[in-house]
């Protein structure tokens, strides 16, 4: 007579699938792949509100920065209290040297926030911006117009953030006019930016990168907070090489709604669409 097979605490088999379960996703995220949702329109219109990524963690290397900073209602735990062992001095294990161009995602210096722009100065660069135009190492980057970027004077996004426009000040509903143009950097890599022109951001002092730092712009030049403002103002500043967390090479998904759930917001054109 066949005896019937033993079976285990249901509650506890439950528990242990969702422990397992969290610890094969908190690997995943920690060694390859991190989602990222494009929160602000900084670096429009290469990435819009609303675009889902996985940034590449595998591109650079790792540091304390590829931990995940855990904050789950009062536990508030960053990556730096989890993988303290890596911090310091540029720390990073089978490490890669990123490419101008590249769209990084990356902890801020100051407030440990991730941040995702385009890296613009290299260790050893001097960068500057003058009439809105990048000028690294004393020359001036090529740029070509490229006709105009339009979208909707509306609330966007989960943050209620509305855009900044070239054609004044815009009614609800209207159209938000920006110029576009496509930049080259010098080592041949093209991308658009908007730059709606005559902003404090359009001119600053030379910025000289430090060894084992970098230099960070948003394409939506006139919207970005970033590594021409000092971190003591809020700004990006020079990132550290540890601090980088992965490149960012394809949207995944987009919804130009509130949530991801709003089917009839996603954005059909932009599914799994290459970065430049």
């Amino acid at each position: 007579m066949a005896s019937e097979a033993k079976t285990g605490n249901p509650i506890i088999e439950t528990i242990k699938t969702v422990v397992f379960a969290l610890l094969i996703a908190g690997v995943f995220r920690t060694l390859f792949f991190q989602p990222f949702w494009i929160p602000s329109g900084s670096m429009k219109d290469t990435l819009l509100i609303g675009d889902f990524l996985f940034v590449n963690k595998m591109a650079y290397g790792y540091s304390y920065a590829s931990c995940p900073s855990i904050k789950f209602g009062p536990i508030d735990v960053d990556a730096k209290d989890i993988c303290g062992f890596l911090d310091g001095d540029n720390t990073r294990f089978w490490g890669a040297e990123p490419e101008r161009g590249d769209i990084i995602v990356f902890r801020h210096p100051v407030n440990h926030s991730d941040f995702i722009k385009r890296l613009i100065g290299l260790p050893g660069d001097t960068v500057q911006i003058t009439d809105g135009v990048v000028q690294i190492n004393g020359t001036p980057v090529a740029l070509e117009d490229a006709g105009s970027f339009d979208e909707i004077y509306e609330s966007q996004g989960s943050m209620n953030s509305r855009p900044r426009c070239a054609n004044g000040v815009v009614g609800e509903g209207s159209i938000c006019v920006k110029p576009r143009q496509i930049e080259t950097l010098p080592n041949g890599r093209s991308h658009s930016i908007l730059n709606i022109g005559d902003q404090r951001s359009d001119d600053t002092g030379v910025f000289t990168v430090p060894e084992g730092q970098y230099f960070f712009m948003g394409d939506n030049r006139d919207n970005s907070t970033d590594s021409r403002y000092p971190q003591t103002v809020g700004g990006v500043g020079f990132v550290p090489y540890e601090n980088l967390i992965g490149r960012a090479d394809r949207v995944i998904f987009s919804s130009a709604g509130k949530s991801m759930l709003y089917f009839w917001t996603w954005r059909s054109d932009r599914f799994f669409k290459g970065l430049d």
